[in-house]
């Protein structure tokens, strides 16, 4: 009980430093990681050695592929910026609908979930709210917007790397998660495009005339998914859910507001040029197109980081992380839009000095995340958590997977370091296995809205470094609330299955 108590100081303290004492995000960040080497010296039985290579390790993957991800999507925005590209992008959009609601749900949730199932690595927040922030919304506001959204699709988010991770780890059908999963999610993939729209004009009644849309959007993400899953598997859940989704939208968007509006098609190509070759690039990379993803990957680097016991190379991958070609896009849609290379070269420079902080608190987040997995602090806590519980467990289990994705900002890590151990509590107490194992993902979903990693993330899109406490304060109740609903859910559905 007292390492349980000792171990989750450093999540405390993010908490606490964030929302209370409104402490910026990455100076609170800096603290953690040293009050968890501390911690993990004192009391985990951590030497020097093993700390400073995991903490390299964390930095090293703070890099490649997180931070790369994240300057490359806010340099692809600040180009069409420069090039005035956005400019007509907004008006494109403000033509499809002039209701806040509807852009919202566009943007936000479909065109987020999009990016989200082909990228990951925030760029389902980071490129999303820029643009909201260009049609003239509150930035704390579209900060937080994005957050809700990009829960959900996170779970087969990056072509569905968290299942499939998931699978490998636990030795489970890929295509059975993914299907209980989906199950776990439709109702809240159905709800959170009513609470987006309720958020929006900050009343319930904010509903009214919109209330179909925002249930279609839902419905044309959540029910393809469920088929896709359990048919296919974990890589295209999210981005044919998401692309429905958009479609939809849209469809009924226009079908409402009626404005007459003619678009010329070369224009719009050229305005959008930047994010339809993030589109091309990343999914003709991605492990859909297996025959080049499989050829791209052989360029990669192994390196021994860690020293510590059952140590395993850490593997860089050059040529298939998508920041690498959201980067590209950037450089290249700027070119066509009418930037020279000079012009460009100078908008990136711009792009590094304005994350220069957020780089810092990803580094140290994912440094921090690297030493309590390695020292065994987050095993210990979710271990304490499963004896404490008992045959409850299941109402806690989906709190397991979003502590996960609190402290590492991944499900994928989340999936790592708690999928066997929720596979060992279902065998225990005789429940189903798929069902609970399924739960540590669909509860890394909640924790992603308030990971720090990714509210750095979005306070480097919006321009909002020091607001972190802001930010988290309106995102952690959402969080509580998905976590509860969904843990009596796991439950209740437990004892049937």
């Amino acid at each position: 009980m007292l390492k349980f108590i000792i171990a989750l100081l450093p999540i405390l303290w993010l908490i606490i430093s964030l929302s209370v004492f409104k402490i910026t995000g990455y100076k609170a960040s800096i603290v953690a990681l040293l009050l968890t080497s501390v911690t993990s010296l004192a009391f985990f039985n951590f030497n020097i050695t093993n700390l400073s290579t995991s903490i390299l390790e964390g930095f090293v993957m703070g890099l490649w592929p997180i931070m790369i991800v994240i300057i490359a999507s806010i340099f692809t925005y600040n180009v069409t910026v420069y090039t005035k590209a956005m400019e007509k992008i907004k008006e494109m959009l403000s033509n499809i609908t002039e209701d806040k609601r509807i852009q919202v749900l566009i943007i936000a949730w479909a065109f987020g979930g999009f990016l989200e199932a082909i990228a990951g690595y925030g760029t389902a927040v980071a490129i999303p709210a820029s643009i909201l922030i260009a049609l003239g919304f509150d930035p704390i506001f579209s900060a937080v917007i994005c957050l809700i959204a990009n829960t959900v699709p996170t779970a087969f988010g990056a072509v569905g790397i968290p299942v499939i991770t998931l699978s490998q780890v636990t030795n489970l059908s890929v295509n059975t998660l993914s299907y209980f999963i989906t199950l776990q999610l439709t109702i809240f993939i159905i709800l959170i495009p009513f609470i987006l729209v309720i958020m929006t004009t900050r009343n319930i009644k904010g509903i009214k005339g919109v209330g179909f849309i925002a249930f279609m959007s839902g419905l044309s993400f959540a029910l393809p998914q469920i088929f896709v899953a359990k048919y296919l598997g974990a890589e295209l859940p999210a981005l044919i859910g998401s692309i429905l989704s958009l479609i939809t939208t849209i469809y009924l968007a226009r079908r409402k507001s009626r404005i007459s509006y003619n678009i010329d098609i070369r224009e719009a190509i050229i305005s959008w040029m930047p994010y339809i070759l993030v589109f091309i690039l990343v999914l003709a990379t991605s492990p859909i197109i297996k025959p080049l993803n499989q050829f791209l990957g052989h360029y990669k680097t192994l390196i021994y980081i860690y020293s510590g016991e059952n140590a395993k190379p850490y593997i860089i991958k050059w040529l298939t992380t998508p920041g690498l070609y959201i980067l590209i896009a950037g450089f290249i849609g700027g070119l066509i839009q009418g930037a020279n290379v000079r012009e460009i070269y100078g908008v990136l420079v711009k792009t590094l000095k304005q994350l220069s902080k957020s780089t810092i608190t990803v580094l140290t987040i994912v440094a921090m995340a690297k030493v309590m997995g390695y020292s065994g602090m987050i095993q210990t806590i979710a271990a304490e958590i499963v004896s404490m519980t008992g045959s409850f467990y299941p109402i806690i289990s989906p709190i397991i997977g979003a502590i996960g994705t609190f402290v590492t900002g991944s499900d994928t890590s989340s999936n790592l370091l708690f999928g066997q151990l929720q596979r060992d509590a279902a065998l225990n107490l005789k429940l189903n296995e798929f069902w609970l194992v399924a739960a540590n993902t669909s509860g890394a979903t909640a924790g992603k809205m308030i990971s720090p990693q990714s509210i750095a993330i979005a306070t480097s899109a919006t321009g909002l470094m020091g607001s972190e406490g802001k930010i988290l304060n309106k995102t952690i109740a959402f969080c509580i609330g998905y976590v509860f609903i969904l843990g009596l859910l796991v439950y209740f559905i437990s004892t049937i299955l």
